[in-house]
């Protein structure tokens, strides 16, 4: 059974930055495929990123859920959290969950290139592994 990691208050408060990620995902070939996103911290500590039915990363984590990501301090390149473990995705929540990350992200209260043909998608990543750099743990 995999272990579970936890974010510290540090990283949590990180985490509310609009700093966007680079998650990576594999291929069915096993090749890593990476992309930037806007990264969401529930109230209940989970990390999450949202996308779209029919793209690669939701095809990708069908077949594998194991999933990576890494969020860098845009002004401090040295100061990171990165969080590796497996993805669940739901459609509960995600057409707020994208407004809320327009806001946060681009200070628009929705998700200007909605499509309405679109199904969105939470993908909620449970930590296994953390990193970090830039905190002062002492």
């Amino acid at each position: 059974m995999a272990t579970t990691a936890a974010l510290s208050e540090k990283q949590k408060q990180f985490l509310q930055n609009p700093y966007v990620g680079v998650v990576t995902t594999l291929r069915e070939d096993g090749s890593p495929h990476a992309t930037v996103v806007w990264v969401d911290l529930e109230d209940d500590g989970t990390i999450s990123f949202n996308t779209a039915a029919g793209r690669a990363k939701p095809r990708h984590l069908e077949k594998d859920p194991r999933v990576s990501l890494i969020v860098v301090n845009a002004e401090n390149p040295y100061q990171w959290v990165a969080i590796g473990g497996r993805a669940e995705m739901t459609t509960d929540g995600a057409d707020p969950q994208i407004d809320r990350l327009a806001k946060k992200y681009l200070g628009k209260d929705e998700y200007p290139w909605r499509n309405p043909e679109e199904q969105r998608l939470s993908v909620k990543i449970r930590p296994e592994h953390l990193d970090s750099s830039g905190f002062d743990e002492s």
